[in-house]
């Protein structure tokens, strides 16, 4: 016998026990996407190489004029507090957005959409979110997370040829129904019910599916005129255990008989279309379900391959729009506000939280933007999506926070001067949907990364399957050469594979040797707790995030080389470090959670080193911060996708950042001056440049300026009066 087959027969029994049990969504939500650089950092082996080789996003032509042109037609179209208070975007938007076809960007040209790559689908939805979500929401829906994408890749001819050029040009609006009441998170057991049957229609007979379903949080489902449909589908003549066919995917037209669209929710009242949809016996012909009756108990497989673009692209784009929109917010207002004969952008705390807020946007840009580089190579990678789906909607979340506490009282008066309140009270939508973070941190980022990105998990997993012993061994000698190199490497050399940027050199060493101890750390987690780890979500979070954090710092490395802009590399260099950082933590805390001792004093052998990976100085930290103050163009290299609106608050800030640059250093002794005086004239007449002075006033004054209510304070006080009397006070 030899030793291949000796060893997988003594680990054939304990590792039958280790493994968790795979079910068919689990199977083919393993099976969907690809594999790209995050599976070497999983592997404790990052080959630079690789990742370098991953050419930038370069727009055609025609993105171009379309995000010059139409777009920025459309933010200029867009009153933030306007659409807000009506709950719905006006008109002439709806009609612009038909018009230029925003909703057909991913349909090929030839089926009358405009053909966009996933980069430039990116930067349209982010830079409409920067000015409002709603509107980017609406865009953003019909592209990524609606039936075009299912109907492109699955469809068929005829589906596609009905359907696609009525998408692209609006006169149909899609929804997508998945989520069920009682099947959010755990989507894959929708309970929802579709009988195979036939039925007599127009005088032929049509085999179909009578369904019955119940579905909630469908975006755009109250204006949408064909809704996308996930159900169970049932063959009741099959003998008791073989009935399910699977889950499957459908288009319905509105009307449809039995089809019923709820009264709408309203998402942290946001003015984006969201709501039920109910079906009590809707026959659906097979001729609806995407890809026709081939494509029955397919639709699992096909959302997971689907949806890796939706989180990659989408969700993403909105939490980068957030983090620029807030970015350029602080900037902004901490050189118009003063106090304390000061901007407040000088004090120590604000700079603080606005060098934090660039290092954090540098490194999770760097990641979403390498990461459409990949879908646009033809990558389905779904557990980076996940990674950026998570790491993006957490730091938009963040720095609108972060935001409103620098704007005090300026940011919780509601009304049109309001910079960051709408954004705010967007902030948890995007961390909730579309797998939420708190699971989705633990089950896809890890839980898939462990089978997909391990290099012999599957492997054994597949043989322990099969009942074969020999290709079991050959997995176990693997995997112990594994586990020794990443030992090696994590406490004695871990080497620098590939060319990276001279400047990044001690940063890319960093991220080689972290990785290595990664991968140690989730193998001795994979070991001792085998199956019990998927439910140990604590642990296994701390092993997603710590991989997110790594994925993250590499993507710097790369956005720093492709760009070749030197005046970003102290940016760079905290956004990788700030990384680390986190990656580092995670680990130790990881370590000090093992139910074994013994590991865990072993723990500082391996994780030898971590402890350097600290965050900033807080010098580096106030030398980024003056940076962005005193260099308008670092701000637009941050920020190059805050649009300019047709009104508000941000527009007013952009006007006095304008006319602030037209009274050059004066801008600080006009801002302490007009806390003396009373009159903005007064004040601009002391300047050298007293036009430009009284311009840039007036505009700061509006900065400012919070609002108030018309007619509420005569109204409130003969009640406060009446109370008060009442009382005896």
């Amino acid at each position: 016998m030899g030793l291949h087959r000796l060893i997988g027969r003594l680990a054939m029994a304990p590792f039958s026990r280790a493994l968790p049990a795979m079910g068919e969504t689990e199977r083919a939500a393993l099976d969907a996407g690809t594999v790209g650089f995050e599976g070497d950092l999983f592997s404790g082996r990052p080959d630079f190489d690789a990742l370098m080789r991953r050419a930038p996003p370069r727009l055609t032509d025609a993105e171009r004029r379309f995000i010059d042109h139409e777009v920025r037609t459309l933010a200029s179209m867009l009153d933030d507090h306007a659409i807000d208070e009506a709950r719905d975007l006006p008109p002439e938007v709806w009609h612009f957005l038909r018009k230029h076809r925003f909703f057909g960007m991913i349909i090929p040209r030839e089926h009358g959409g405009l053909g966009f790559s996933h980069a430039a689908h990116a930067e349209v939805v982010t830079k409409i979110a920067t000015v409002n979500v709603a509107c980017a929401v609406t865009v953003m829906v019909p592209n990524s997370l609606g039936p075009a994408e299912l109907l492109l890749r699955y469809g068929t001819d005829t589906q596609k040829q009905h359907y696609l050029p009525r998408l692209a040009d609006g006169r149909e609006l899609p929804c997508f129904a998945l989520t069920s009441p009682y099947a959010g998170s755990d989507a894959a057991s929708i309970p929802d019910r579709g009988v195979l049957t036939e039925r007599v229609v127009d005088g032929r007979t049509v085999r179909g599916f009578l369904v019955r379903f119940d579905k909630r949080y469908i975006t755009l489902a109250p204006v949408a005129t064909v809704v996308g449909l996930a159900f169970q589908a049932v063959d009741e003549r099959r003998p008791e255990g073989r009935q399910d066919l699977g889950i499957t995917c459908a288009l319905l037209p509105v009307p449809t008989p039995g089809l019923q669209v709820g009264r709408r929710h309203r998402p942290m009242d946001s003015a984006f279309m969201n709501g039920p949809v109910r079906g009590e016996d809707v026959f659906v012909p097979m001729d609806w379900v995407i890809g026709g009756e081939p494509q029955v108990g397919q639709g699992w497989r096909m959302l997971m391959e689907c949806l890796a673009a939706g989180r990659a692209i989408s969700l993403p784009a909105l939490g980068a729009a957030m983090q620029q929109t807030a970015l350029f917010v602080v900037n902004g207002y901490g050189q118009v506000r003063e106090q304390f004969g000061l901007p407040i952008g000088k004090f120590h705390a604000i700079a603080g939280i606005t060098a934090g807020m660039a290092a954090r946007l540098y490194a999770t840009d760097a990641a979403r933007r390498y990461t459409a580089a990949a879908l646009d190579a033809g990558e389905r990678p779904s557990v980076a999506s996940a990674i950026l789906k998570v790491q993006l909607t957490e730091a938009g979340r963040r720095a609108v926070t972060d935001g409103m506490d620098v704007l005090g009282g300026k940011g919780i008066v509601a009304g049109p001067k309001n910079l960051l309140g709408v954004s705010y009270r967007h902030a948890p939508i995007a961390i909730t949907v579309e797998g939420a973070n708190l699971l989705s941190r633990a089950l896809i980022i890890f839980g898939q990364g462990a089978t997909r990105c391990h290099p012999q998990v599957l492997r054994e997993m597949a043989a322990v399957e099969r009942h074969d012993e020999a290709a079991l061994g050959r997995a176990l000698l693997g995997h112990a050469g594994h586990v020794l190199r990443n030992l090696w490497r994590s406490v004695v050399h871990a080497p620098l594979r590939g060319r990276v940027p001279e400047a990044l050199k001690p940063e890319a060493r960093r991220i080689a040797r972290l990785s290595a101890q990664y991968a140690l750390s989730a193998d001795l987690a994979m070991g001792l707790l085998g199956g019990q780890l998927k439910r140990m979500e604590l642990l296994s979070a701390r092993l997603g995030d710590a991989l997110s954090h790594l994925y993250l710092a590499a993507a710097c490395v790369w956005r720093f080389e492709t760009e070749d802009d030197p005046a970003m590399l102290p940016f760079a260099r905290a956004a990788i470090r700030e990384q680390l950082h986190h990656a580092a933590s995670l680990l130790r805390e990881l370590h000090a959670n093992l139910p074994t001792g013994a590991l865990r004093s072993l723990s500082p052998l391996w994780l030898r080193g971590t402890g350097s990976f600290a965050p900033l100085r807080d010098q580096d930290t106030l030398a980024l911060a003056e940076a962005l103050r005193t260099q308008p163009a670092l701000v637009g290299r941050l920020c190059p996708d805050v649009s300019r609106p047709r009104s508000g608050g941000l527009l007013d800030l952009m006007d006095a950042l304008d006319a602030a640059r037209a009274v050059g250093d004066e801008v600080d002794e006009l801002n302490r001056a007009l806390r003396r005086s009373a009159s903005l004239e007064a004040v601009a007449s002391r300047s050298s440049r007293p036009a430009a002075a009284l311009a840039y006033l007036r505009a700061a004054e509006r900065v400012i300026a919070v609002d108030d209510v018309e007619g509420s304070t005569s109204a409130a006080r003969p009640r406060l009066l009446r109370w008060i009397l009442g009382r005896g006070g």
